[in-house]
């Protein structure tokens, strides 16, 4: 690797300096000009001006350089790299149009002309970051908003290359620390709405996070909107299982049934009442989260107690050999319309399920079982999932005796 060499000297008046945003839409400046620049570069002759525009601090040889782009795609890769700099230079030539030789030849590698200097959003980000834990109280908080606000986006969004990739992650992870340090603080101090829009972005970065969307419902219902926060809920839980093909955590759900508490509150009596006897009758089994599972067997163990009555509980898994995702949307509709409908049914993970069999024997609950595989296996012949089945009657709650 060959070292830049250059007298040392001040940057003055007379020094030429672009801005790059790199974080978010790739996009560049001149110093004494806000206006913004863009190149219709291809998308290798993009990438390649970037990792230019990444590494500007240093020299980069040609082994370096086609190593990185050229490693197995190119029979001459020398010439590769000759054309790549001439493609890169008249690139640059054409957003500024002013500047003279910005990309010099020195023997054996490549390095920006020594009279411009190169001022990136991504480096200034990651010294805030690095600077940020020096501060306390006020201006510590301050000091994360500022490095929030310059994350415009993910790096290089739209380089898929491995070398963007790496960075990509690095900074994503330096804004993530930072949002969970600044929404606690943001919370403390009642900043409902710089919580939003921090959980709102964090969100699309970290997506399987449970951090964000329990700030973000948190400030909703704290500002007056429990309906927006349920319905921030439930376009998580949507998107989570449809992404990961899990559930949210325990303390999402907590916040969202409180959230939903909310809503009812806000209506007056004939509305609720209105609202609970008009509901259409499902004519599926009750398909519900596993915390709201968990109330409904409570009380039924409690109606147990005083009318002798038994139910069962069953857990219902997919084995090995089975399709991704389809063969348990397959079992998922078995169970929906083969239940009754007083029957519940939660998820417990990708491929299982546990329900509750309303007034069946724990006899009867296999009797139950082994028709749905048989409805299983007979609406989807081709399927090589086999299921499996657990079984067991419900106790009931001991009432205690009170003195008459």
């Amino acid at each position: 690797m060959h070292s830049r060499i250059m007298e040392e000297r001040s940057f003055t008046e007379e020094t030429r300096t672009i801005h790059f945003e790199l974080l978010g839409s790739f996009s560049c400046r001149e110093a004494q000009d806000s206006k913004k620049k863009n190149t219709a570069a291809g998308k290798k002759a993009m990438s390649f001006l970037q990792y230019l525009i990444v590494n500007h601090a240093r020299n980069l040889s040609a082994e370096e350089l086609i190593g990185q782009f050229w490693a197995e795609s190119s029979s001459d890769p020398a010439n590769a790299l000759k054309n790549m700099i001439y493609i890169v230079r008249s690139q640059l030539k054409a957003m500024f149009p002013n500047q003279e030789n910005l990309l010099v030849t020195l023997p054996g590698c490549y390095a920006w002309n020594p009279a411009v200097r190169l001022e990136l959003d991504c480096e200034k980000f990651e010294q805030i970051c690095l600077e940020v834990r020096k501060h306390t109280g006020d201006i510590y908080l301050e000091k994360l908003m500022s490095a929030i606000a310059l994350y415009k986006g993910d790096f290089l969004l739209g380089n898929e290359s491995d070398w963007a990739l790496s960075l990509r992650r690095y900074y994503q992870t330096l804004y993530l620390d930072l949002c969970k340090m600044a929404l606690p603080l943001l919370q403390k101090q009642e900043r409902w709405t710089e919580m939003i829009a921090i959980c709102d972005q964090a969100g699309r970065v970290d997506f399987g996070s449970d951090t964000y969307i329990t700030y973000q419902m948190q400030a909703l219902i704290s500002m007056g909107h429990p309906e927006q926060a349920v319905l921030a809920y439930r376009t998580f839980r949507e998107q989570l299982w449809q992404e990961f093909e899990i559930e949210p955590a325990e303390q999402v759900e907590q916040i969202y049934m409180l959230a939903e508490s909310m809503c009812r509150s806000n209506m007056d009596f004939q509305d609720i009442l209105t609202l609970v006897a008009e509901k259409e009758m499902e004519t599926k089994a009750f398909f519900c989260t596993f915390s709201v599972f968990q109330s409904i067997v409570a009380l039924e163990k409690r109606h147990m107690a005083r009318s002798g009555e038994e139910s069962s509980i069953a857990i219902v898994s997919l084995g090995n050999q089975v399709t991704p995702t389809t063969d348990a949307r397959r079992l998922e509709r078995v169970l929906l319309e083969g239940l009754r409908t007083g029957d519940p049914v939660a998820r417990l993970d990708a491929s299982s399920y546990i329900l509750m069999l309303t007034g069946a024997t724990e006899k009867n609950a296999w009797t139950v079982m082994e028709r749905l595989n048989r409805t299983f296996h007979k609406a989807y012949s081709h399927s090589r999932a086999c299921i499996f089945f657990r079984v067991s009657a419900l106790k009931p709650d001991v009432v205690p005796q009170k003195n008459l």
